[in-house]
């Protein structure tokens, strides 16, 4: 029997390394089919919650800017004992430039109690206070970042960074839509022009992009391109649409295994729906008179977004899951002339938004739909500027935003800012903390609402602590 030599040994043994790499690079490649094979396709088909909920869709009043709490929300009365005051070191520091830094500054409004809930609001929203016990305010929000972008990208994603999908995405994917002719999540942003950061706000990133907002324009057609040209006759538009409907068949069947081409063919379909139903649900025409004057359709101040806010509201009721407006860009950024800024935006947003409130309760739909109210971050309680002209800066540390039906516990405030409103300091509830509550009003489960990428287990919280802020649901 031949002996084996030392150079016999490490070459049997290098084969055997080869075979035992090519064994793990098979299994690897047939685990992974058999994965992909169960794997479910993406779509927009309803899908079960992680456990029964009270919301079954959201409605987004995302308010571009940061809303001053102390002048709309947090009533802070020693600011007038200490007008004119200069602020402590670090809130001094606080102000984006040193130089513009000025005094504390008391709010120009009066405040309040309204409602059997006594909820102190502030004289700028007059129709808001008419609601304040459907409302659960929160005064305790904090944030990471004082500039606009992260800021808004954080409100959105979870994160101060972009290319992360929008909570809006998220949702769509957790749970799909009611009505296959729309989609999951729809766009109303201002024709004024697009908030900061763009559309970058609703994205799916690396969510499959089926998942992503839907831009419906508020001023002419809702979605460009959408009817087909009128010289072409209907029977050649079915007979098309069969021929193009088979090709992407055949097409899908020869590269199976890739959803994003899956939710692109869908996304197409979905196009074609949308035809008539798009138009349908945004067609105004249909409501009363005294609904169109309730939300404001007939003063130029509040049309357009009083619009915005009834078509939200025909969007829900048929089926779609989740409706983001926007408002025009940075109309709540009061660096100047304070009083006159919070005016204009809530002179244009306060009655459409109470008027949205009534109508879902009336509808009997406010039940089982999540109302949000708020921005990026808020102000702070001193002075931007001097004299009539003076403002106020970015206030990450501390602000106020609200939620409304879908489980909210109407007539509740919790948590609150310091003295003068400069940070939150009792029962703080962080972004990540506000997303996992919005999600499980929902009935999801933020650690469960998972995408599996490149080996990390993506979810909306990210890998961040959150919890669920139980005290503002019913």
């Amino acid at each position: 029997m031949p002996q084996n030599t030392r150079r016999d040994f490490f070459s049997t043994m290098v084969d055997g390394l080869h075979g035992a790499a090519l064994a793990s690079l098979l299994g690897s490649d047939l685990f992974q089919a058999q994965a992909l094979a169960s794997f479910n396709v993406y779509d927009l088909s309803p899908k079960q919650p992680h456990f029964k909920p009270k919301a079954k869709a959201v409605i987004h009043l995302f308010m571009n800017g940061g809303p001053s709490q102390v002048d709309l929300f947090d009533q802070k009365p020693l600011l007038k004992k200490l007008a004119g005051t200069a602020p402590s070191r670090e809130l001094s520091f606080a102000i984006s430039n040193g130089k513009d830094a000025g005094t504390l500054m008391p709010s120009p409004y009066e405040f309040k109690k309204h409602g059997q809930s006594g909820m102190e609001i502030s004289s700028a929203l007059p129709h808001l206070s008419e609601c304040v016990d459907d409302i659960a305010l929160i005064r305790s929000m904090y944030g990471e970042h004082a500039n606009h972008e992260p800021a808004l990208f954080l409100m959105h994603s979870g994160r101060t960074i972009a290319s992360r999908p929008s909570v809006g995405a998220w949702v769509s994917y957790g749970l799909g839509t009611e009505n296959q002719n729309l989609p999951a999540y729809v766009v109303l942003d201002d024709p004024k022009g697009l908030p900061i950061n763009g559309i970058s706000n609703w994205q799916s990133a690396w969510l499959p992009p089926l998942y992503q907002g839907t831009r419906f324009r508020t001023e002419g057609p809702p979605v460009l391109n959408l009817e087909p040209r009128p010289e072409i006759p209907s029977p050649l538009v079915e007979a098309e649409r069969t021929l193009v409907r088979k090709l992407d068949e055949a097409h899908r069947k020869q590269r199976p295994y890739q959803p994003e081409l899956d939710a692109r063919i869908s996304s197409y379909e979905l196009a074609a729906k949308m035809q008539m139903a798009a138009s349908d649900a945004l067609d105004l025409n249909k409501e009363s008179e005294a609904t169109r004057e309730a939300y404001g359709l007939n003063d130029p101040t509040t049309a357009s977004y009083g619009k915005r806010c009834l078509m939200a509201r025909r969007l829900i009721e048929r089926g779609v899951r989740f409706v983001q407006l926007y408002i025009e860009s940075q109309i709540f950024d009061s660096h100047g002339d304070l009083q006159s800024s919070l005016n204009y935006a809530c002179g244009k947003t306060d009655k459409p938004v109470a008027a949205l409130l009534k109508d879902l309760k009336q509808r009997g739909l406010l039940d089982s739909t999540l109302v949000i109210w708020g921005g990026e971050f808020g102000r702070l309680p001193i002075s931007q500027g001097a004299g009539k002209a003076a403002g106020r800066d970015h206030g990450p540390n501390g602000f106020s935003v609200w939620i409304a039906g879908g489980g909210a516990k109407g007539g509740t405030v919790y948590g609150s800012t310091d003295d003068i409103g400069f940070k939150a300091e009792e029962n703080r509830v962080s972004v990540h903390d506000f997303h996992a509550t919005i999600l499980h009003m929902l009935g999801l489960n933020a650690r469960d609402l998972v995408l599996e990428r490149q080996g990390l287990k993506e979810r909306l919280t990210d890998q961040f602590p959150a919890r669920v802020v139980t005290e503002v649901l019913a």
